[in-house]
């Protein structure tokens, strides 16, 4: 089984091409499919319609997550004060938005894949005796009811977001690795997430005792995530889509 799985995108078609080249069995979209600075807002509209369409077509499972610049466009939440929100789509993105059946996590295995990474912290808050087993059902059931609980918490000192209780869809990797020491959560998962850039993605784990993966890194080095696994073994590695 071959899982891709594509960073923060902003509007941009890459995904097309490692599609077509990977043929994969399952792809994760982690989010993050607006408000980029360079390409024509009314482009990213088109850009995301394609996406859903290429959902329909049953070309292989895809599984599209919400990241914190698709949030805002929600008919719920509305402007949330984050770079690149765009006015003129706003109506246009939130109805696609609704069509999407978006997921705030996915998990396969003991990987779980969120927009920015789950918080212990987040996770205790909102559901003081979770199941560590069932952590992505309760996110998504709680984005399904509530989803204004995943919006940017701004009782934290910190404006990049970089505070152990802020959601799924705003944490950094910093606060996250934090607010999961010594608990089952790290124990039990593997965490893969995008929002924060990265030059590269270290598929060996050096940094993190392979725990956490950022793959955030498709508009700086074009890289992106592919795992391979069999009944016995999970295989991490990354490709780039241009040298």
């Amino acid at each position: 089984m071959k899982t891709v799985i594509l960073g923060d995108i902003h509007g941009t078609n890459y995904w097309q091409t490692i599609i077509n080249f990977e043929k994969p069995d399952r792809v994760v979209f982690v989010g993050d499919y607006f408000d980029s600075f360079q390409i024509p807002p009314q482009k990213q509209i088109e850009n995301f319609k394609d996406i859903l369409e290429y959902k329909k077509s049953g070309g292989a499972e895809v599984i599209l997550l919400i990241g914190n610049h698709d949030h805002h466009y929600l008919k719920s939440i509305g402007p949330s004060g984050t770079s690149g929100y765009k006015l003129e789509i706003a109506l246009q993105a939130g109805e696609l938005l609704e069509q999407a059946d978006l997921k705030m996590a996915y998990q396969f295995k003991n990987i779980l894949i969120t927009h920015a990474g789950l918080s212990h912290v987040f996770m205790k808050k909102h559901f003081p005796n979770y199941d560590v087993k069932s952590v992505a059902d309760d996110l998504n059931e709680l984005f399904h009811h509530k989803p204004l609980v995943f919006k940017f918490n701004t009782q934290g000192l910190d404006p990049y977001g970089d505070d152990i209780f802020q959601s799924p869809i705003w944490i950094r990797q910093k606060s996250l690795m934090l607010a999961n020491r010594n608990t089952e959560l790290k124990e039990h998962y593997i965490q893969v997430f995008g929002h924060t850039q990265v030059k590269t993605i270290d598929t060996e784990g050096k940094s993190t005792g392979g725990k956490y993966y950022c793959i955030d890194s498709l508009s700086t080095s074009g890289e992106y995530m592919c795992i391979k696994d069999d009944s016995d073994s999970i295989v991490f590695n990354s490709y780039k889509l241009y040298k």
